[in-house]
């Protein structure tokens, strides 16, 4: 696998969703693979306008938005990469904001015509990439999985794009200590998630 993207919706420099999505970069490119972290609290990404003019069009490749900022040369990223990391800690019972600001502009990969109650993915059937998630929470780690709707929201995003997960990283109790490093089984569950990745 040649290129993988990593997509942060985290607002915290260096929070433990930073830090393991740069540990799993490491070892992406430790692996001999290229990689490539897009911050999200760094881009210029606009409110979608649900105009759903970028859905009108058929075809595999996404619609052309009418909005001309910083996600329209994230799309060309997300087409380019062989694999992706998807990032976003849990606010709210939730992924971020930022990163559902995101996630809504990602409707140029639906196809779906006014007179269609529903919309069609354009990579449903395209060849299928790989992906690895990555949220935090303050609850224990699976029960923050399961309880909360960030995992589903970076499961439907990996879809959107085309990909299929070989792998997540849901990292619990992380709210009592503003500093805290990310804990080594952690680290060692990095290197075996970026073995299916790759």
């Amino acid at each position: 696998m040649g290129k993988i993207l990593a997509i942060n919706g985290s607002y915290r420099e260096n929070g433990i969703t930073d830090q393991a999505v740069e540990e799993i970069a490491q070892a992406v490119e430790a692996a001999g693979a290229e990689v490539e972290v897009v911050l999200l609290r760094k881009q210029v990404i606009e409110f979608c306008l649900n105009c759903r003019e970028c859905t009108q069009r058929a075809g595999e490749a996404p619609g052309a938005c009418v909005l001309r900022d910083g996600m329209e040369e994230l799309i060309n990223r997300i087409e380019r990469a062989d694999g992706y990391i998807l990032a976003a800690p849990t606010n709210f019972g939730s992924a971020t904001a930022l990163f559902k600001r995101f996630m809504e502009r990602l409707i140029v990969y639906a196809y779906w015509p006014w007179e269609k109650n529903s919309p069609a993915y354009r990579k449903a059937k395209a060849a299928r990439k790989r992906s690895i998630l990555v949220s935090s929470c303050a609850a224990p780690g699976i029960l923050g999985r399961l309880m909360y709707g960030t995992h589903k929201q970076l499961k439907m995003t990996s879809a959107v794009i085309g990909a299929d997960v070989v792998g997540t990283l849901f990292i619990g109790l992380i709210a009592k200590d503003p500093h805290r490093a990310l804990p080594d089984r952690h680290r060692r569950k990095i290197r075996r998630l970026v073995k299916k990745l790759l």
